[in-house]
């Protein structure tokens, strides 16, 4: 009898301290498996200051190439099952942008939008892409149209999903946490962070409760670097002044639903970009490529088919 009270004991304690590192193995497996059913390889570029985690695949020959970028606090990994519907067309590059993911971070490495912006040129060079679709999301979006306003000759097309770097007329859910003084993205406790998650979605996949519990823990553990980043982003030089600049074709799709970055937001980039497309997903937050990746990645593929002579039936999804 004693010999099963210990066995138990021993049992709960090893699931215990062992419960967030299955959560992070789990996670890393899962997303290393569906890179590989994907076609997706991960490749570590080095540029002028760090080394640049990414996933890359499609035809290394391909006519056209496309940049995905993350936004603040997430990874390359987030773009994964939007990837895989072009990777058969195209060159897709996919790199954890600096102080994110595997790319790491260092303190005081700079992290506002036109430095963040300048090292994905230093990217596409070391890469040998020499023009480029760009497609980014929150603060991959802000670094996306910086892009297409300052390197005009490097991008052939830009695509916005709920981007950062206007003032939204209409203040959102983390607006007026920030006013208040609280930033959800800094997470302290795994009820902070399941509260943040809530935010960020409106149709989030299912992730297993273990899982999610190691990526708060990864929250937490990076609270301070995350700090650093934000601030230095979010005092960055806006994008209203540099609008009239980005002169190539534009799509912009933005979640009805979004708590990150209101929906209102959609008047101010149309009003700046002349040739701008526009998409409202309906009953969708602010990860729209992430609750529903088959649709988005359709709305992004007939933008990029309606620039070439074949039509969105010829680019059949794979």
């Amino acid at each position: 009898m004693l010999l099963l009270v210990v066995a138990i004991a021993v049992f709960v304690a090893w699931s215990w301290l062992s419960y967030p590192a299955i959560g992070h193995w789990l996670y890393d497996l899962n997303m290393a498996a569906e890179a590989k059913l994907y076609r997706l390889h991960k490749i570590v570029v080095p540029i002028t200051e760090m080394t640049v985690s990414t996933w890359q695949g499609g035809p290394y020959e391909a006519s056209s190439s496309v940049l995905m970028l993350h936004g603040f606090s997430a990874d390359k990994n987030i773009w994964l099952r939007f990837a895989r519907h072009f990777v058969g067309n195209y060159r897709v590059i996919i790199p954890d942008i600096a102080g994110h993911g595997e790319t790491g971070f260092k303190a005081g490495g700079g992290y506002d939008i036109a430095l963040q912006a300048k090292r994905m040129i230093q990217l596409l060079d070391v890469c040998g892409v020499e023009k480029v679709h760009v497609i980014g999301n929150a603060m991959g979006g802000y670094m996306a149209a910086w892009l297409a306003a300052t390197y005009p000759d490097r991008i052939v097309s830009l695509a916005l999903i709920d981007p950062a770097g206007v003032a939204a007329p209409e203040v959102s859910d983390l607006e007026r946490h920030l006013a208040k003084g609280h930033n959800p993205f800094l997470i302290h406790s795994k009820e902070e962070f399941q509260r943040f998650y809530a935010m960020t979605m409106t149709q989030p996949p299912w992730v297993p409760g273990v899982v999610l519990d190691a990526i708060a823990q990864r929250y937490e553990q990076a609270s301070d670097e995350l700090e650093e980043i934000f601030r230095e982003y979010r005092a960055s030089a806006p994008m209203e002044p540099r609008l009239p600049d980005i002169k190539c074709p534009a799509l912009l799709v933005w979640g009805r639903k979004d708590r990150l970055i209101d929906v209102s937001s959609v008047a101010i980039w149309s009003k700046g970009i002349d040739d701008l497309r526009v998409e409202i997903l309906e009953g969708i937050g602010h990860l729209p490529m992430v609750e529903d990746p088959s649709h988005t990645a359709q709305v992004y593929r007939e933008f990029l088919a309606s620039q070439r002579s074949e039509s969105p039936q010829d680019q059949r999804l794979h």
